[in-house]
C-alpha cells in the first residue's frame, strides 16, 4: 500500500499546531509556491520575511552550488579560515556603522538572541535584561524568556530569571532601565505585534537612557534586516545605532542562518574566563555563508530596495475597504486589522484556496501579514490584491 507524503508528515513529522497547512509544494520560483497538482501560489510572506530574493534565485543557487563543489563542513566554527565566513562578516560589517565591525554567524534568530544576551552579561556583568511586551524574539529557552506571554511559555518554567518587561512607546517607563541592566533587547519594527514600527522618538529616548547607564542596546533586526522596510537595515531610518544587532531571516537568501553583531573588542571578551565562551558547530557553515553573500550581492546589484516605498504605496492605494480598519507597518512588512480573529482567518483560508499565501500574527491575531519576496512586481502586487479584496467583498 502506497503511503502519501502527507501521512509520513502527520505520523513521522514533528508538529507545531494540531491543524497544519497540509499544503505540498514541489517548486518555487519568484514569488510563486506551485504544488504537486500543478497550482500556482502567490507567496505574500516569503516564508515569513525569508525569501526577499524570491525562489530559486539563480545568483543565490549558483553560490551554492559552487561552494559544494570546494567543501562543506570543515570544523567548528571560529576555529579555520574559512572564506565564505570571512568575505560574508567583512561584507556586513561594511555596510554598517563602523563600531558594529564584527560577525559571530549561528544558525538562527533564536541563537543569535541567544548569543547577543550572553555577550550582555559577559560585558557588563549585570544579569537583568530589559524586553518589551508583545515582542517576539525567538522560541529557544533564552529567546523564550523575553516573551511577555504566558501562554507560550508557562508550561515550559523555569526560564531565565531578571527579565524586566516595558511597553513599547511609554516614555515614562524606561527610568526602569538602570545601572542594574545588562541590556535592553527591542524591535525596531514589532514582528508578531503586527508590524508596528517602534516610534523614532523612542528609539532615540532608550539610546539616551542606555547610554547614561552604560546599558547595551541590543536590535532585533533578524525580520526586518535586510531591505525588507526600505532601507538595508531598518534602524537606518532612525539614525539610531544599536550596540549589538540581531539578523537572521533573509540574511540566508533562504538558507538557514543568523548573527550578532558588536563590536570586535565586546566580541573578544566570548573568548576568553571562559574560553569557548560560546561556540556553534554549524554556525556560518561555508554553504550557506556563500548563499548569504551572493544574496547581499543581489541586494545590492539591483534596485529592489530602493522600489519598496513606491511598493508600499501601491498596496496602500489598492487595499481599500470598510472591512480593513487600518494598515500598519513599513516597507514590503505590512499588516491588516480586520474586526477579529475569526474574520482574518476566515480569509486567510479563502485566499489560500484562490492561489496566495498570507497568514496572521502571534499577538495581533486580527491582523492579515503581507511580507512579500522585495522581488514582487507592481502587476503583481495588483493581483495579490485582487484576490484580497475579492474574498473581502464575498464575507461582508
Amino acid at each position: 500500500m502506497h503511503i502519501s507524503n502527507r501521512q509520513l508528515f502527520l505520523h513521522h513529522q514533528a508538529q507545531t499546531t494540531r491543524f497544519p497547512l497540509l499544503l505540498e509544494f514541489e517548486k518555487a520560483e519568484g514569488i510563486y509556491l506551485i504544488d504537486t497538482l500543478g497550482k500556482k501560489y502567490i507567496d505574500l510572506i516569503s516564508g515569513i520575511s525569508v525569501s526577499s530574493l524570491g525562489h530559486a534565485n539563480q545568483t543565490v543557487n549558483n553560490a551554492i552550488k559552487e561552494q559544494v563543489d570546494k567543501y562543506m563542513h570543515l570544523m567548528v566554527y571560529g576555529e579555520y579560515v574559512q572564506a565564505p565566513q570571512v568575505q560574508l562578516a567583512k561584507l556586513l560589517t561594511s555596510l554598517l556603522p563602523e563600531w558594529l565591525n564584527c560577525v559571530y554567524l549561528v544558525n538562527s534568530g533564536s541563537e543569535a538572541t541567544d548569543g547577543a544576551l550572553k555577550l550582555a552579561k559577559r560585558v557588563t556583568g549585570r544579569s537583568e535584561i530589559v524586553a518589551f511586551k508583545h515582542a517576539y524574539h525567538g522560541s529557544s529557552h533564552a529567546a523564550l524568556s523575553l516573551n511577555s506571554e504566558e501562554y507560550y511559555k508557562n508550561t515550559f518554567r523555569p526560564l531565565l530569571p531578571d527579565i524586566r518587561f516595558l511597553t513599547n512607546g511609554n516614555h515614562d517607563e524606561l527610568k526602569n532601565i538602570t545601572d542594574k541592566t545588562a541590556c535592553v533587547l527591542i524591535e525596531v519594527v514589532r514582528g508578531e505585534a503586527g508590524y508596528i514600527p517602534t516610534d523614532e522618538a523612542f528609539l532615540k529616548a532608550i539610546r539616551k537612557q542606555c547610554d547614561d547607564h552604560c546599558v547595551l542596546l541590543i536590535f532585533d533586526e533578524i525580520q526586518t534586516g535586510m531591505g525588507r522596510t526600505g532601507k538595508m537595515f531598518a534602524f537606518e531610518h532612525s539614525g539610531v545605532v544599536p550596540d549589538i544587532l540581531l539578523l537572521g531571516k533573509a540574511l540566508g537568501a533562504g538558507m538557514p542562518i543568523g548573527a550578532f553583531v558588536a563590536k570586535h573588542e565586546m566580541m573578544m571578551t566570548l573568548a576568553e574566563n571562559p574560553m569557548l565562551g560560546h561556540i556553534t558547530t554549524f554556525g556560518g557553515h561555508p554553504v550557506i555563508a556563500a548563499a548569504a553573500h551572493a544574496g547581499i550581492q543581489e541586494l545590492l546589484s539591483h534596485n529592489w530596495i530602493q522600489e519598496i516605498a513606491q511598493k508600499e504605496a501601491l498596496f496602500r492605494k489598492l487595499l481599500v475597504h470598510h472591512a480593513i480598519k487600518s494598515i500598519e507597518g513599513k516597507g514590503l512588512m505590512l499588516s491588516l486589522e480586520f474586526e477579529s480573529f475569526e474574520f482574518t482567518k476566515t480569509l486567510i483560508d479563502a485566499c489560500i484556496a484562490d492561489g496566495l499565501i498570507t497568514d496572521w500574527f502571534l499577538f495581533a491575531t486580527n491582523r492579515l501579514r503581507i511580507a512579500p519576496p522585495l522581488i514582487i512586481t507592481e502587476q503583481q502586487i495588483e493581483d495579490a490584491c485582487l484576490i484580497i479584496l475579492s474574498n473581502i467583498k464575498k464575507l461582508t
